[in-house]
Parts: structure tokens; sequence; C-alpha cells
């Protein structure tokens, strides 16, 4: 596999540059990934494809309003930080911008409530920062960040839980599990009351998933590494569901990297660790029987994944077909059902 052949051209017109009003009214385009064939319908419609007896799996994880604007302490120079993930209490790894003259010792400062001290520069020119602060981290932080909108969206987001799905629980993502972002607390009712188990994993997906692949030879890439928890009661749902006939519908492909990271022999067992699993064609998948998910960027490790679970011509024919009805794209867009 090559990197050219997960491309395909994408007017800048189909990007989505804000959510919907009302999250389950978007699109959803069906792909059968038995024999290619597309159908067009709405999110709502996810309910015919769900069955009483099936698990919904459902990444939990909450993203942080990681990016803060502040001055550098003895110059006053403004500075840009990115949260990428938390080390220890105090101690995050963060990108700067502008950070490359970013000495360990530099001060710099957020409002009247936080400041910041670099202590360590880590590979690719990150760095390790210690905060101080009065207070609880996470009010100040909720209180001073912006949400960590991916790079093409351009435009100012106005309420900053439209990039929280409605179930999210647990702190730490750098960017939102997007496929969640449709389900509203009355479908997912309705999916409940239909006899649909519903599970919860957690992955903090990080910026990483942003990062363009820079190999021509797709399986030399290295893939970034994700936090992730599975907890007993949770794998059992799931666990109980396959054994039992049900179909493992995973909403987004971060929860199909969860369950393929601890799945062994068909079968999940409790566990918490870094994720590195790149998954690219040809893949055997362990758990996931239908994925739904949105519409990834051109040669992305996501469609990678989603084009080892359908089929990589199947899946551009269908992102084709998708272009030429004008549904939405990326992070804000539109959804697709493979099954």
């Amino acid at each position: 596999m090559k990197l050219k052949d997960f491309d395909y051209e994408l007017p800048q017109n189909l990007i989505a540059q804000k959510p919907l009003e009302i999250r389950d009214k978007s699109r959803l385009l069906v792909l059968n990934k038995e024999n290619g064939e597309v159908a067009d319908e709405e999110f709502t419609d996810i309910l015919k494809h769900i069955n009483e007896g099936d698990c919904l799996v459902l990444n939990d994880s909450r993203v942080l309003p990681a990016r803060l604007y502040g001055v550098k302490k003895d110059t006053g120079a403004p500075i840009e930080f990115l949260l990428l993930s938390r080390k220890e209490k105090d101690i995050w790894e963060v990108i700067l911008k502008p950070g490359r003259r970013a000495k360990i010792g530099s001060r710099f400062v957020f409002g009247d409530e936080l400041e910041a001290e670099i202590i360590d520069i880590v590979n690719e020119g990150n760095r390790f920062v210690k905060f101080t602060y009065d207070g609880i981290f996470e009010n100040i932080l909720d209180k001073l960040g912006e949400m960590p909108l991916p790079p093409y969206i351009t435009e100012k987001l106005q309420d900053k839980e439209r990039y929280q799905t409605v179930y999210s629980k647990n702190d730490g993502s750098a960017a939102a599990p997007t496929a969640g972002l449709h389900f509203t607390s009355e479908l997912l009712d309705k999916i409940n009351q239909k006899g649909v188990g519903i599970a919860y994993v957690t992955l903090h997906v990080g910026l990483g998933t942003f990062r363009p692949v820079k190999v021509d030879d797709v399986k030399t890439h290295k893939m970034h590494s994700e936090f992730y928890i599975i907890d007993e009661d949770n794998a059992e749902k799931i666990n109980s569901c396959k054994k039992n006939g049900g179909k493992i519908i995973c909403v987004g492909t971060t929860s199909v990297r969860v369950l393929e990271t601890v799945a062994k022999c068909g079968e999940l067992t409790a566990s918490t660790g870094w994720t590195d699993i790149f998954i690219y064609p040809p893949y055997d998948f362990k758990m996931a029987d239908k994925l739904i998910t949105n519409f990834h960027l051109p040669q992305s490790t996501l469609l990678m994944l989603i084009s080892a679970f359908a089929g990589r011509e199947k899946v551009l024919n269908a992102y084709e077909k998708a272009i030429k009805e004008e549904y939405r794209f990326f992070s804000f867009g539109d959804a697709m059902l493979i099954e």
C-alpha cells in the first residue's frame, strides 16, 4: 500500500466549518462493505441498522479546552500553548507558538491565575512545562482555555459543548471523537429502549490524529500513542453481545482502536495503557462488525483504517458519491455507517 492509494480531491467548500444546530440532523451515508452499495439516509435512521441484542460502543473521552493564550513573563511577548498530555499532576507536554527559542527556565503567564515554566525540551520541539496556580487546574483551564479545533476549521466555535459528545465524561482528549457528535441523549434513549446494549471505552485522542503521513510506504509509518481504558463491566458487556450473536457497532475509529488493541482470540479483558496500533489494509478485525464514522482527510491513518474495514476501492467510491452529493466533511461534517 502506497500513500497515494489513499488520496482523493475534496472541494474546500465541503469542509464543515461549524456544527449543525441540531446534532442528529446530519446526513448518513450507508456503505454495505460486502457489495459496495451506497445509500443516502439521515442520522436518525441509524435506528434501522441497530437491532436488539447488538452493542453500541462509545468513546467517553472529553476534550480539554487545551489552547491557552498568554505572554512571556519577562518580555510580554505573546505565546500560545497547546496542551497535549498530562505527564504528572501539574506537568504537561505542550506545543508552543512561537516556541523555537523557548528555553528551559522560561516562564509564561496566562491572566492572573496561571503561570508555567519550561522544564524540558522533548522530541519534535515540544516542551514539558510545570504549571503553578491557586485553586483547581481544570476549573482554571475551563475559564481560560479555548477548544483545540482542527487546523482546517477557521470559524470560531460559539459553544464549547458542541465539540463534546453528549456522553463525554473523562477529561483528556486534544481532539473530539467526532463520530459521536451526532448522537443526542434522546437518540441514545431510543437505542437503549430497542434492547441495544451501550458500552463505553475511553481513548484520549491526541493531535497526532491530524498529523500527515509523510512516508510513501504506508506500513513504515510510525503511529502516535494514545491512552485508553476499558473496564471489566464494559468488556463483559461487549463479550456477552458477541457470544450471543449480536453485532458490535463501534462509534468512531477511536473505539475500534481500543477494541482491536485489547482483543485476544475474539474476547476482551479489562485493560488500561497506551496504544499505537496502526490499522491499514489488509487487516483482520477481531471485534467490530459495523462502524459509524465521519469523513476523513485524504492520505490519513483514519482513512486507512476504514479502508481496511470496508475495502479501499469501496470506501473511495463512497467518498466520490459523498462529494458529488455535497456531504459535509471532517469533524463537524456528516456521518457514514459501514455495515
